[in-house]
């Protein structure tokens, strides 16, 4: 069972985002995610591939496994040793890594170190509304606050900074 946060209980505006990041916000939890979309199981690859400091991996992959975004089976090679698998948060979070690698290509890296293929292409992908089928437009979306006591620009209840 994936992990609740009561969004209420994170500093600042109650929000979805603040209360994921405590889950998967972590320095290497994301890329640790990659390798285990990726088809690495393995605890060795993982680090290999992330470069995380084996300790700092161990725990992120233990509170990744708490909080329900992995989860250790036994590998189909060797059952004498448990992997690590993705939950259906954990595959959930999928679109979320592509968009970060495609962001980290245009505004961070000198050059892609890599490509993400869709069948026989690269991948181009687009937000498109599940109700009414439009494509998803940055201008076109709003936010509704549903925690009393909040707006758009912040708690009603504190003094203005």
């Amino acid at each position: 069972m994936t992990t609740r946060i009561d969004p209420q209980d994170v500093p600042g505006r109650p929000c979805s985002l603040s209360a994921a990041l405590q889950i998967v916000g972590d320095r290497w939890a994301l890329p640790a995610i990659r390798e285990v979309m990726l088809g690495n199981h393995r605890f060795r690859q993982i680090a290999r591939n992330t470069g995380a400091p084996t300790d700092r991996l161990a725990a992120r992959l233990k509170a990744l496994v708490e909080s329900g975004i992995l989860e250790r089976r036994p590998l189909p090679d060797d059952a004498r040793y448990s992997g690590y698998y993705l939950t259906a948060a954990g595959r959930d979070l999928g679109a979320i890594t592509r968009e970060l690698i495609g962001w980290g290509d245009r505004w961070v890296v000198t050059d892609p170190p890599s490509r993400i293929r869709h069948r026989d292409h690269e991948l181009v992908a687009h937000t498109v509304c599940k109700t009414c089928g439009e494509q998803v437009h940055g201008k076109d979306v709003h936010r509704d606050e549903l925690t009393p006591g909040w707006n758009q620009s912040g708690s009603l209840e504190s003094p203005e900074m």
